[in-house]
Parts: structure tokens; C-alpha cells; sequence
């Protein structure tokens, strides 16, 4: 188990190495920040005095290893538009979308693992027809025209919703609902076809053939090994929510990281965007890492 462990956390440490390498190389290519900095009439001992100040003049790799250095210290800079330290930028924003993601996860799992129980137990009828065209529109509808269309019955035509904001509960379902659609469609998908797949081994026919009832086989014999892939994909689902839903956010305005990594595109904020990606592969890898040692746990042939 400690050799697994070992192993998986040096990959998430050359992963991370990685994503921070990509980002800090790539955004430098979009140009110089100092054009958007400082004023278009600064004198060219103005640009060079900033430029000698925030480290700029530097050649590249210097910079990028005074950058891993600081990381290494929690130290990750200070935004260039707000001046303040971009970990409390972005520590302030966390709440609201680990709120959003997390109800969306929640709900989209337990809807889509409950439809695709119902689909792969009711399979080739009209139930499950009818979950299947389910999970169909979930994926092939856009976020954005969904969110849309929510605003426009839910809160403009029957005003029961509010349009968006944040603070109350009743501002949260929308945001909710249209973020989690897609995934509620992948994991009932997934686990319908798990469990479908696993309802045909041998030892389903043997667990049937004791007597027990089909409620039973399912929940507790089939249920257990088809929820494997999805704990996969909803792993990576958790990521990407937690990373920042940036078209959901800017809907429905949520005062989240989506929107946070939105102005600091927009304002070429390098230290900011440099902090929110870390901030998503960070919660990326965790959460991998954690599904894999939970694998171990439900399936100890992993550990060979």
C-alpha cells in the first residue's frame, strides 16, 4: 500500500510540475503585461523601472524558478490589477464554487446512478427508452443555451427563481441544475452499461440462483463493481467543477473562480491565472490520487 502511495504522489508532483511549467512559459507568450499595466504615455525609463521591479527583466528560466521557489513557500505573487496576494484572491472566491460543484455533483450523482439502476434493471422497455433519451438530451444541449433557457421559464416567464446572484439558497438551483445536467446524463449512461455488463456474470446467475430477490442481486452484487468506471468519471467531473464552471458562473453571475480566472484572462493578470490553474490541477490530482486509493479499497486486485 505505502510503495502505491509513494508512487502515485510522485506522479501528482510531476504532474504539477508540469501544469505550472505550461502555464508560466505559455502566458508569457501572450505578450508583455506592462503594456496593460502601466499607461500608454510612460516614458521608457518608467517601463524599464516597473519592468526591474516586478522581475520582468529577467530571462525566463530565472523567473520560473524564482516563481517554484516562492510556490514551494505558499508564496504564489500578487495580482497585478488588484495588488494583493492571489491566494487570497482565490481563496476567496473557493466557497461559492465549491458550493456550486459540490450540489451539482451531489445531485447529478444520485439522479444519474438511480436512472441507470432503473435503466439496466428495466432494459429494452419503454423505461428504459425513456432513459436513454434522457441521458441524450443531458449531452447534447449546451450549458449555456440550458442555463438560458432556465432563466427564461424558471425566472422571467413563472418567477419563481431568481436570475442569479449569490447568498441564498433559492439562487443556488439554477446554477445547479444546468451545471450538473451533463454529468447527471454521463454516469446514468455509465452506470447502465456497467451494470448491465455485470448482471451477466456468473456470479449474479449464482447469487439469483440462491434465491435471493432481484432488488438484492442488484443493489448489493451488481451495484458494488458497476460503480467503479463512474467513481471514475465523477472523479474527474469534481475536478473540472471545482476548477472553475466558467460559462455557469458568468450566467447565472456567481462570484466563483470561473469568474475570477475570466478577469484575470482579460486583464492579463499573470500571477492570478498562474495561481487558478495550479489551483485546478492541484484539485485534479487530489482527487485522482484519493479515487485511486479508494480503487484499492473496493477492489483489492488492484493491489497486485
Amino acid at each position: 500500500m505505502y510503495p502505491y502511495l509513494a508512487n502515485r504522489l510522485a506522479q501528482s508532483a510531476i504532474v504539477l510540475l508540469g501544469v505550472s511549467a505550461v502555464v508560466f512559459f505559455c502566458l508569457f507568450l501572450t505578450g508583455d503585461p506592462t503594456s496593460l499595466m502601466l499607461p500608454p504615455d510612460a516614458s521608457r525609463q518608467e517601463i524599464e523601472r516597473f519592468r526591474e521591479a516586478m522581475g520582468f527583466s529577467d530571462p525566463l528560466l530565472v523567473q520560473y524558478g524564482r516563481y517554484l521557489w516562492n510556490a514551494l513557500h505558499g508564496n504564489l505573487g500578487r495580482s497585478l490589477r488588484f495588488q494583493e496576494p492571489v491566494m487570497k484572491l482565490v481563496l476567496e472566491r473557493l466557497p461559492a464554487t465549491a458550493l456550486l460543484a459540490i450540489t451539482a455533483l451531489a445531485w447529478s450523482t444520485l439522479a444519474g446512478t438511480i436512472a441507470g439502476i432503473v435503466g439496466a434493471w428495466r432494459r429494452d422497455t419503454w423505461v428504459d427508452l425513456g432513459v436513454r433519451l434522457l441521458t441524450l438530451a443531458g449531452q447534447a444541449v449546451p450549458g449555456f443555451w440550458l442555463g438560458l433557457l432556465l432563466i427564461l421559464v424558471f425566472s422571467l416567464q413563472l418567477k419563481w427563481l431568481p436570475t442569479g446572484g449569490y447568498g441564498t439558497w433559492d439562487r443556488l438551483i439554477l446554477p445547479a441544475l444546468t451545471l450538473g445536467a451533463y454529468y447527471m446524463s454521463a454516469v446514468t449512461r455509465l452506470v447502465r452499461a456497467s451494470l448491465i455488463d455485470v448482471l451477466a456474470q456468473e456470479y449474479i446467475r449464482t447469487s439469483r440462483s440462491k434465491g435471493l430477490s432481484e432488488w438484492s442481486v442488484v443493489a448489493k452484487h451488481g451495484l458494488r463493481n458497476a460503480v467503479i468506471p463512474a467513481l471514475t468519471v465523477q472523479s474527474l467531473h469534481l475536478g473540472a467543477l471545482l476548477g472553475g464552471a466558467l460559462i455557469t458562473e458568468i450566467i447565472f453571475a456567481w462570484p466563483g473562480v470561473g469568474r475570477l480566472a475570466v478577469q484575470a484572462i482579460y486583464n492579463r493578470d499573470f500571477p492570478l491565472v498562474q495561481a487558478v490553474v495550479l489551483f485546478a490541477a492541484l484539485v485534479f490530482v487530489t482527487v485522482n490520487t484519493l479515487v485511486d486509493l479508494l480503487y484499492v479499497v473496493l477492489d483489492p486486485r488492484i493491489r497486485l
